[in-house]
Formats: C-alpha cells, structure tokens, sequence
C-alpha cells in the first residue's frame, strides 16, 4: 500500500514546486497538496494521512497551529515542519505538534530520507515485544509538568533568563539538582554559579531544558524502591553524554536546533534502562546478571531476557511525549546508528559517539560491556579524527571533579 502524504503551503509556486521535485515518488506515496491548514484538516477528516509536511509562516492557522490540531486529532499521522524561519523561536513552537523541522530549501533525498526514518521508527515503538513490555508498567509517566511551563515560557516572545529560573525555582529538589550539576567540571563554567538565573545566563534555554527534563524523568521513575539499581552512576552517565554530545557540536561547529535536539537526547538516552527495571525488576535483574556472567553489552543481554533493549523502551517514552523525532530516533538507535538511514550529520551520530566517548571515559559499573563506535557509521563525518581527543578530555574533567 502506498504511503499518503498531505503537504501544506500557502505559496502555490511552493506547491507547484513540491509537484514536480517529487514527482518521481509517484510509485511510493499518494500526495495531495493543500492551500491552508484548514483545507488541510478538512482533507484529513475525509480521509487520513500517513505524513503530512507543513510550512511554518501561513496566514490564518500557522503550521505549528495546523501539527497541534493534527496531533490532537489524528495521533498516528507523523507531522512534519518545512520552513524557511530556522530562528529560535519558531523551532520552540513547534515543540510538541512536529515530529521533525526540516529547513527549506529541502532538497528530495532530505525529505524522502526524512519521511522514511519517520515511518520506520514508528514500525520500531510499535512493536508487539516492546508493547508488552511497557505494558507491564502499572502507569508511564506524563511529560513532567514543570518540563511543559518551562516550554511554555521559552515559546512566549522576549522570555527572560529571570523568567525560566523562576519556573524551575519552583521545585526546590531540581533546582538544587541542576546547580550541582552545573558547578561540575563538565560545564567547564569561568566561575561559580549560586542561583539558577546564573545558571540559565551561561548555559543557554535549551541546556536548562534539557536537564530539567532529564532531572524530572529520573525522579518520577526513581521512586520505587529498587536499592539493587545502579541509579546514581545511570544517571551520572546520561549527563556526561548530554555534555560530551555538546562538545562533539561545538567541535564540529553544528546548527543550533542539532545542538539543542543532541543535548536532550544524549541527557536521556539511557532513561530506557530505568523504564525495564521499573517494568520487570526480576527480569531486569536476570538481564544485567547475564550481561555480567557473559560480557554482552546491556542491549544484547536485555533482549535475550526481556525481548526489547532499553534503547527501544526509551524512545517510546519519548515518542509518548511528544519530543521531535530527532531526539526520539537517537534514543532508539544510540547503539545501532545504522538501523537509523545513512550517515548524516544528525542527534543520532552525535549521541552515539558521545555514549562511546563517556563510557571509555568512565567504564559502567555494572560489568556491562560498553558500545563500540560503529567506524564505518561515523568515518563519513569526520569524527575519528577527534573522538580519541575528547575521550582524554573529559576523562580528565572526570577525574578533576572526582578530586
């Protein structure tokens, strides 16, 4: 069956254009072009899509307006923001309605590649093993309020760091949380930081949303009683990766939106190991003991037990919420960046080689075999001349913090 695909413009030239570029996807997709969000919707209500591709600036309902009723209406269309505006502001606002912000010009292979790591993520957390899985739990859990005020004040116009401080004040555990992280040698911050308007001044919106995130998750899970869990080390781990997963953006002088989507996902991408163990302790147990007993990485000795990786749990987690897709695929293939698409310059390849870079960095404590760099993967990209640099980098941050 053919892939149904609405695009959404209320340029004709631009419509025009999307005509003839994808004309040779003819055989794959079923398109239909629409001149407004509410001619869209009103295509949807007679008949749903699959993907549906929407410009960001139109007069009426613009397209984040447009991906939120989409959302709301029809949840398993994967929603997609092609805009020419690449500005902070209206890449937040499209937090939560798009699965994916793709910047015009867009050339076909971007946006083919883009639609089917779309599709074949969703095939990924629709899966009868993981469904089962995460079944078990008695309840997942919700976006985090504090996560959903703390986007809502990025998103209003002229937002202030005193603005965001405020929202994350709010719960004293987490923002003294955030500001031991913040004074920690990762950070790399010219002097001490005593409240947390500091804190959002030298680390940006995006970094405080990211550990606020990453905070929150960690404490709602974390509340059952599980002494066995390794839950302080799990969690010093994701907040070096969301750190080294930075400095590999810096290095390679990546956009903004890559910084911001690598950081958050490198923060969460070993949430899934939390959501198993909270899943199935026994089962969970018996997976780390095999990995343990026979050298096999977490991954490989939670599939053999339970018959989904962590990395799966995660990212259907993070598709629950919502969070774009970017950061929801370098969750599920953190370990496998192949099974992602091609090599690319993406939260993906960044998040991978940062997993790496922590682990030789600080071993897991759980006699886990860590991930290998996947060379071929990330040969194209020119991280090799680099990563053995940032391994010795922040093995010895480590070590000054641990001092």
């Amino acid at each position: 069956m053919k892939l149904r695909v609405l695009f959404v413009d209320d340029e004709p030239n631009v419509l025009q254009g999307l005509r003839r570029m994808l004309r040779p996807q003819r055989d794959e997709w079923d398109m239909d072009f629409s001149s407004s969000g509410a001619a869209a919707l009103a295509a949807m209500r007679e008949s749903p899509y699959d993907v549906i591709v929407c410009d960001m600036r139109m007069p009426g309902m613009d397209g984040a307006q447009v991906l939120a009723a989409v959302r709301d209406q029809f949840p398993g269309t994967t929603r997609i923001i092609l805009s020419g505006q690449s500005d902070d502001e209206s890449v937040m606002r499209t937090v939560g309605p798009a699965h994916q912000f793709l910047s015009k010009p867009c050339d076909p292979s971007a946006l083919r590649d883009a639609i089917a790591r779309a599709q074949s993520l969703r095939r990924l957390l629709r899966s009868d093993n993981l469904l089962s899985l995460v079944g078990r739990i008695d309840v997942l859990p919700p976006l985090p309020r504090i996560y959903t005020e703390l986007v809502e004040v990025l998103q209003s116009p002229g937002s202030s760091a005193k603005e965001v401080a405020y929202v994350v004040s709010k719960d004293v555990g987490m923002a003294a949380k955030i500001l031991q992280l913040v004074n920690s040698a990762f950070f790399g911050l010219p002097r001490r930081v005593t409240n947390m308007t500091m804190a959002v001044s030298y680390l940006g919106n995006e970094t405080i949303r990211a550990l606020v995130l990453t905070a929150s998750v960690f404490s709602q899970l974390g509340r059952r009683r599980m002494e066995w869990f390794p839950m302080e080390a799990l969690w010093n781990h994701c907040i070096l990766v969301g750190a080294v997963a930075s400095r590999v953006c810096t290095i390679h002088q990546a956009d903004r939106p890559l910084v911001d989507d690598a950081m958050l996902a490198g923060s969460l991408h070993d949430v899934g190991r939390l959501v198993l163990a909270v899943a199935d302790s026994a089962a969970y147990k018996e997976a780390m003991a095999l990995a343990a007993k026979e050298q096999l990485s977490a991954g490989d000795a939670e599939a053999r037990v339970l018959g989904a990786t962590h990395a799966e749990a995660g990212a259907y987690l993070m598709g629950l919420w919502g969070l774009p897709d970017p950061v929801v695929e370098a969750v599920a293939y953190h370990h496998r960046p192949a099974e992602g698409g091609p090599p690319s310059w993406s939260p993906l390849a960044v998040v991978h080689v940062a997993d790496v870079v922590a682990h030789e960095a600080v071993p897991p404590p759980d006699r886990c075999r860590p991930g290998v760099l996947d060379q071929k993967y990330v040969a194209p990209l020119g991280v090799l001349e680099t990563w053995h640099c940032l391994i010795e980098e922040f093995r010895g941050l480590v070590e000054g913090d641990t001092r």
